[in-house]
């Protein structure tokens, strides 16, 4: 930053900003924008989920939609390759390299969590019938909906922000997996973001 003189004061003019130019080399712009970009939307989405209690009801929401809806994908299998890969890898590929390039380590984070869902529900889909893996897709569907529902409304108080910002639909993970990385000590960067309010403030909403 530097400070330009004018005819009576010195006047503050920065030089640098975080979004629209970077301090950072050439082949590191791309990485800060996502990060830029992330951090942004995070920012907007803790808005809508301060309460710890709605939070945790995320996490059994996001946990329980993710394999209702990737359990009749795993039946379908189609040809990649050489190898016979199901309807739920080849949709949710795209998906998770959006959020690698959101944030790598959160990304990677997301994956492994994936990988263990995506064998959850292909052993599901292995051990009962047809009939028996729908009943369970729609009881985790319910289910996953109505913690999110009962977060918002009972815990938050206020809509999800689902419904004003429909690219939140993606975000969820992210923010769960985020919240992961900070209890376990990582990601200070992310922690001012994320920080709950006071139990005051929650109270006063």
């Amino acid at each position: 930053m530097r400070f330009q003189a004018t005819k009576h004061r010195f006047v503050h003019r920065p030089v640098q900003c975080y979004s629209h130019c970077s301090p950072f080399p050439t082949n590191m712009l791309h990485e800060t924008e996502m990060g830029g970009f992330f951090q942004r939307q995070l920012a907007v989405y803790v808005e809508y989920h301060r309460d710890p209690r709605n939070t945790a009801m995320h996490v059994i929401g996001i946990l329980l939609l993710f394999t209702g809806a990737v359990l009749p994908l795993t039946l379908v299998k189609l040809p990649l390759f050489g190898f016979d890969v199901s309807l739920a890898v080849i949709l949710a590929l795209p998906v998770l390299i959006y959020w690698l390039l959101l944030d790598v380590a959160l990304g990677l984070g997301i994956l492994a969590v994936s990988i263990v869902l995506f064998s959850v529900a292909t052993t599901i889909t292995a051990q009962v019938s047809i009939a028996t893996m729908w009943a369970i897709f729609a009881a985790l569907v319910v289910l996953g909906l109505a913690a999110q529902t009962i977060g918002h409304k009972v815990f938050e108080g206020r809509e999800a922000s689902l419904f004003t910002f429909p690219s939140h639909l993606l975000l969820g993970p992210m923010f769960v997996m985020a919240k992961l990385f900070i209890a376990l000590g990582f990601r200070r960067d992310l922690a001012a973001i994320l920080a709950p309010l006071p139990t005051n403030s929650l109270s006063a909403r």
